[in-house]
């Protein structure tokens, strides 16, 4: 065995911090590409109307409830009695949380006051983004989970 030198000493410590800041790197490089991180262009200028349009919001007294069974996707969009809210215009963006490339716009329609799409989704965790627009122009908007488990098609 040979003994151990300080330049030794030294090529072990580069090599191993080398090998962390690649890493580091590969990983910073990878959760840029696969994921925008945009929420709005321009958050200072959504924020000047954030609390007058979380009032109107809250004011319509709409929920909305996604279910996920047999590759079909409903939206039940509720009013404050518990009834189907009538809605102007429905924009439904699902997608993974972590990344963009898996993100899909279904075409809803309005069955039986719940509105339906068929759409293909992998198990696990996905996200939706709705934006509904009520017959005065106030806007719905929410986020919600939506978790896909394995399914049994009958």
């Amino acid at each position: 065995m040979t003994e151990l030198k300080g330049r030794h000493v030294l090529a072990i410590t580069l090599g191993f911090f080398g090998i962390i800041i690649a890493v580091n790197l590969v990983m910073a490089v990878q959760a840029i590409r696969t994921f925008p991180g945009l929420e709005v262009a321009n958050g200072y200028v959504a924020s000047q109307t954030f609390d007058a349009d979380r009032k109107a919001q809250l004011a319509l007294g709409w929920t909305a409830v996604p279910e996920y069974q047999n590759g079909m996707l409903r939206l039940a969009v509720t009013d404050a009695e518990g009834l189907p809210a009538v809605v102007k215009s429905l924009d439904v963006l699902v997608g993974r949380t972590t990344e963009a490339s898996d993100d899909q716009r279904p075409a809803l329609t309005r069955v039986s006051g719940v509105w339906e799409a068929p759409l293909t989704l992998a198990r696990g965790k996905w996200m939706l983004r709705i934006e509904a627009e009520a017959p005065d122009g106030t806007m719905f908007r929410q986020r919600l989970e939506l978790f896909v488990t394995d399914q049994v098609q009958g």
